[in-house]
């Protein structure tokens, strides 16, 4: 079993920044890829970046390519997701998730998920 713990969210304004974390226990952290998704209400889950295990290569969704970064620190079992330039489409409860897969590529390919956190952006 793997935990996730999602930390970060908040209430910022257009063209602010937040950093989401994701702290992990349970297994070996590096043993998985991480994917951070979201949804926002009435809308469907969005996936938005994924890493793998060794942090080696990284993805992100089109709608946030330039202005989000997801990394991971296997030392201290957290993964992250830089948040820079947000939008107000961009609230959403935002969710960490682990995979046994190398290179997940669908939600269900996902094993384990975090409880998200919130992030409001407004205008």
């Amino acid at each position: 079993q793997v935990q996730l713990v999602e930390s970060g969210g908040g209430l910022v304004q257009a063209g602010g920044s937040l950093r989401l974390s994701c702290a992990a226990s349970g297994r070996t952290f590096s043993n998985y890829a991480m994917g951070w998704f979201r949804q926002a209400p009435g809308k469907e889950r969005e996936f938005v970046a994924r890493i793998r295990g060794n942090g080696s290569d990284t993805r992100v969704a089109d709608s946030v390519k330039g202005r989000f970064t997801i990394s991971r620190d296997n030392a201290k079992n957290t993964g992250y997701l830089q948040m820079n330039s947000l939008k107000p489409e961009d609230t959403a409860v935002y969710y960490c998730a682990a995979s046994s897969r190398i290179v997940p590529t669908i939600a269900r390919e996902y094993d384990y998920w975090g409880q998200g956190t919130q992030v409001t952006v407004s205008s």
